[in-house]
């Protein structure tokens, strides 16, 4: 069978507006979508739903592979369900990397637990650890608990553009929308999404701050960099088309004239500036990574980046707090010129 992931926006918000379905029949598949509708009931961003939507239709292709039927039962599920999924995905030809298969096995195991709550826990030793897990309101004594599959993940590093390459590709555009989405990356560490759901009552330039809604609909207010209210205001002025959508950033020229802009026009807007300049890491998150390097450079605290951000979590922001070898021996050439000794036996 056939099965695939189809977007059915609804005015029912307890629904989710994706769904996974037989595609020669139009059958759901009912403990996914029943499923996803949770993960709508918390409120997740469609985004997030969509991914999640995305991932258990991997699982489901795999399961059927292997058992020769779409449904999955509760009887069916034995603890090494999850460790044989893992071995299927480190055995493709074409390599997966360690985040990708614990995203899915993640998301995977979280379904298959509040589906089936009676099922079989899930345990393989050599990809779990055990750790202490604290007593409700911290009253009792912390218990052992079991982590989810995971494989090894390499330590992630961040690399930010250049001075040159920031430079280089800033130089590509001609108009104030597009230097105004990439000045709200660069200069505010906006996500892409983030750019993308603006609308113009989020931009208080008067107050010199925009309003963003990022992971989790959690809004968040930011101080706005003049280059950037700069840029804004000259696009909203004199670029912007009159429309009745009250998104920010609407396409310029085309049919599509006035319309929202889409993630797919995002990237081809990336992708061909990137082809002109050939600043081969400049897509919308390395510009994030660079905002936020560079702030951290600048001696911005970590509680302040985390809002920045807008992360939910400090170690999030921590990976941002790195040097590089240059910096390390700067510190280090400034330390010895500061407790220089004359060598025993040499003149001054």
């Amino acid at each position: 069978m056939t099965f695939r992931v189809v977007s059915k926006p609804s005015n029912n918000h307890a629904r989710c507006p994706y769904r996974i379905i037989e595609q020669s029949t139009g059958r759901e598949v009912e403990w996914i979508n029943q499923y996803l509708d949770y993960q709508t009931l918390r409120r997740l961003a469609d985004t997030t739903l969509r991914t999640y939507a995305h991932e258990l239709l991997h699982f489901l292709r795999w399961w059927e592979s292997v058992h020769h039927t779409d449904a999955v039962a509760k009887d069916a599920l034995t603890e090494t369900t999850l460790l044989d999924y893992v071995r299927f995905q480190s055995g493709q030809e074409r390599e997966l990397t360690g985040a990708t298969i614990n995203q899915r096995v993640a998301i995977v195991d979280r379904a298959l637990r509040v589906t089936f709550p009676d099922a079989t826990l899930q345990a393989a030793p050599a990809l779990q650890t055990t750790y202490w897990q604290r007593a409700p309101m911290g009253v009792g004594k912390p218990r052992p608990a079991l982590s989810r599959l995971h494989v090894k993940t390499p330590k992630r590093t961040i690399v930010p553009l250049s001075v040159d390459e920031v430079a280089r590709f800033w130089s590509s555009f001609r108009n104030s929308r597009d230097l105004a989405i990439v000045g709200l990356m660069l200069l505010q560490g906006l996500r892409s999404q983030e750019v993308l759901d603006l609308s113009c009552d989020d931009l208080l330039l008067s107050e010199a701050q925009i309003r963003v809604r990022g992971k989790g609909n959690k809004t968040r207010f930011l101080p706005l960099a003049p280059e950037a209210a700069q840029l804004l205001d000259h696009y909203l002025r004199l670029e912007r088309p009159h429309t009745s959508t009250n998104t920010l950033f609407v396409s310029l020229k085309g049919p599509a004239r006035g319309a929202r802009m889409t993630p797919a026009g995002l990237r081809s807007l990336f992708r061909y500036h990137r082809r002109t300049t050939g600043v081969k890491l400049a897509n919308p998150h390395r510009f994030r990574h660079t905002f936020a390097s560079d702030m951290v450079r600048a001696g911005v605290s970590l509680p302040a980046l985390m809002q920045l951000m807008g992360h939910a979590h400090i170690q999030t922001t921590m990976v941002y707090v790195q040097v590089t070898p240059l910096e390390v021996y700067q510190q280090y050439a400034r330390a010895v010129a500061q407790h220089i000794r004359p060598v025993p036996g040499m003149r001054s």
